[in-house]
């Protein structure tokens, strides 16, 4: 017998037992048989199901900020998404705006939620999902170190940098001139930066001075709002001179024309 017949006949061997059986019987034989293809099946339909939810219902990204170890409490507060969206005329029904305060960096080594916020980080930067990271002076040198930020003086308009010259963050391309393969996996092998006294808003001081960040003024809605003033209650200093909130572009963005008109959103009055 082939075992095309032994298939219908096992079928028809099934059907005869469940012929002469009452409801609860039929029931329960089916519940014997079948619970596993029964999950097998109520679980492909809930992941298409959510699947085909997620397609109808996601958004393309219009704006991604990223506060690096803000303060959380102060940060969540703020109604900057639905601000800043009527502020830059975004249209919030076919595009997000997202402020993820999700990102903490130690300064006392790589603790383990320092790297998965970097682990992170770097996923979502590849990918081009975020648009500027505010972090704290000894955060933002790192990243700056691996190479992380565009160069503002070619990313940003004269006019946007003339408005913040007194606030305007530089690295030295000296310290990273032997590159990495993979910077982003070696951050934690920079050499401690406290052994040195920099002033980063100094590019004379500096072998290959780059314009990397712009340290946010006092009278911006993000200091403002308090999100970073732990760093002048704690005495938090960084090469020498006291820790900022420094604001920088990711070399991987897409949305220039919406992080000036953010620029310009912090500093209105």
């Amino acid at each position: 017998m082939s075992s095309q017949s032994s298939l219908y006949g096992e079928i028809r061997e099934q059907h005869r037992k469940m012929k002469d059986m009452s409801l609860k019987g039929k029931l329960e034989y089916f519940w014997y048989y079948y619970k596993i293809h029964t999950f097998a099946v109520i679980a492909v339909i809930i992941l298409a199901g959510t699947f085909i939810y997620q397609l109808a219902t996601s958004k393309d990204s219009a704006f991604y900020a990223v506060f690096i170890s803000s303060d959380t409490f102060v940060t969540d507060e703020q109604t900057w998404d639905v601000d800043f969206a009527e502020y830059a005329g975004i249209d919030t029904d076919k595009y997000s705006v997202v402020f993820d305060t999700s990102f903490t960096f130690s300064n006392n080594g790589m603790a383990d939620y320092t790297m998965s916020s970097i682990e992170k980080l770097v996923a979502m930067a590849s990918a081009g999902m975020i648009d500027i990271v505010v972090a704290d002076t000894a955060a933002f040198e790192k990243l700056a170190r691996s190479e992380f930020y565009l160069n503002l003086e070619e990313a940003l308009p004269q006019e946007t940098l003339e408005k913040f010259r007194d606030y305007l963050y530089y690295t030295d391309a000296a310290a990273f001139d032997d590159g990495y393969d993979d910077a982003f996996q070696t951050l934690e092998e920079i050499q401690n930066p406290d052994e040195y006294i920099i002033d980063h808003h100094d590019p004379s001081a500096m072998e290959k001075p780059v314009l990397v960040g712009i340290s946010l003024p006092a009278d911006s809605k993000i200091m403002e709002a308090g999100c970073y003033n732990y760093l002048a209650a704690n005495g938090t200093t960084y090469q020498g001179y006291p820790s900022e909130a420094v604001f920088g572009i990711p070399a991987t963005t897409e949305h220039l024309d919406t992080i000036v008109q953010f620029l310009d959103f912090i500093m209105e009055k």
